[in-house]
């Protein structure tokens, strides 16, 4: 029986849809299901345990991001799936975004589903790859695997990788291709090669492994992936032959950056703007201070100390005049934005990086129109997407 095909994506489940880069892929696999006829599913990369990444988050203090990172009592190594999220939790993340909607389940899990609703309701499916009524039915396969003994073309292809100069952002050598989970506690252990698998336990793959098991439990014919994913998923490109799956095309991930209500920014302005080059988007029209200033040369006869204590109280005049040039441009790309260029950045670029790398999803989860928005603009023709907040 032929099955619907699947546009995947998806991340490491993270406490406020964090970062907001997530809904973004989300929308992107939405939008490529939608224009080819298949089937939208996220999945909720909740057997990775890297608490660390799904606790660090970014909220609000009035106007002020601050950081934040919770707190889950549970085991090293428990996979994300498996936090638990208690009261305690809800009351944190209220603090951060304000009120959210209650967890499914007392777990990051459960919290995680809650947020996504606004994308469930708009056809996107949620998936699990630790729901034991899909796991379990794929372990014998799994140990088909294992015994291929994939960690040999693994290496040889990291080191193929990096003779040609690409980019590889783990060892293969060192780190594992294989992990027990434990179904029950949600903990995850490395499986050196050959050691045996723990009793009642799932055979679980490395990230290098992940997108073959993503296409084993799915009709994968295509995924929505950021940069740093498709280097990992450079590294099972031999693989696929081998165990028997058809890779599936790879789509880039769109970059989305919500402006500010009545600012007005284009794509290619986006890199000055992160810089704070405000003269090279908008030059002051008029004379500059620094052109009001001209070097001399110190006296011959002063002390040499003397001189040099000239040139360099120079030095500082000139650095103060180019911080007025600065001020000037600034007002000039004012005009040409149509508000304070450095709020604007602020705001585009957090902490110094795109804000769909810093800030959760959840503020944009809550906005129905702006997700509409946002998923009417992913056309597939576009890398950057810029739509003003609603």
């Amino acid at each position: 029986m032929s099955q619907t095909p699947v546009i995947a994506t998806g991340q490491q489940i993270g406490a406020g849809w964090s970062p907001a880069l997530s809904v973004a892929k989300a929308l992107a696999a939405l939008a490529e299901a939608r224009r080819t006829g298949a089937e939208a599913v996220y999945w909720m990369a909740d057997e990775d345990h890297d608490r660390a990444e799904v606790a660090t988050v970014v909220g609000w203090a009035g106007e002020r991001l601050v950081r934040h990172r919770f707190r889950f009592e549970a085991r090293p190594n428990t996979s994300t799936g498996w936090l638990p999220w208690t009261s305690e939790h809800q009351a944190e993340a209220a603090t951060l975004w304000g009120p959210l909607p209650e967890p499914e389940s007392p777990t990051l899990r459960g919290h995680v589903l809650a947020l996504g609703r606004p994308l469930w309701e708009r056809g996107l499916r949620p998936f699990s790859p630790t729901d034991p009524a899909v796991r379990q039915p794929i372990q014998a396969e799994l140990e088909r695997w294992r015994g291929l003994d994939l960690e040999v073309p693994l290496i040889q292809q990291a080191e193929a990788l990096r003779a040609a100069g690409a980019p590889v952002p783990l060892d293969p050598s060192v780190q594992a291709a294989w992990f027990s989970l434990d179904p029950h506690s949600g903990r995850r252990q490395r499986l050196d090669h050959g050691a045996p698998l723990p009793a009642g336990h799932w055979l679980s793959p490395g990230a290098a492994l992940r997108p073959l098991m993503q296409s084993l439990l799915l009709p994968v014919s295509a995924v929505v992936l950021g940069p740093s994913e498709r280097a990992y998923w450079r590294l099972c490109e031999p693989l696929w032959e081998r165990v028997g799956l058809v890779a599936p095309k790879i789509i880039p991930r769109p970059s989305v950056y919500v402006v500010p209500r009545g600012f007005r920014v284009a794509s290619d302005q986006l890199d000055p703007l992160r810089l704070g080059a405000w003269g090279g988007l908008a030059a002051w029209s008029g004379p500059l201070p620094t052109t009001r200033f001209q070097t001399v040369e110190p006296d011959a006869s002063w002390p040499p100390s003397l001189q040099e204590r000239f040139r360099h109280e120079q030095r500082r005049s000139r650095e103060r005049l180019e911080k007025l040039d600065r001020r000037l441009h600034r007002d000039a790309a004012r005009e040409l934005f149509g508000g304070d260029p450095e709020h604007l950045r602020q705001i585009l670029f957090p902490f110094g990086k795109p804000q769909e790398r810093v800030i959760p999803g959840l503020p944009w989860l809550r906005q129905g129109d702006l997700l509409d928005a946002i998923l009417e603009r992913m056309d597939g023709t576009r890398s950057v997407i810029l739509v003003e907040e609603p």
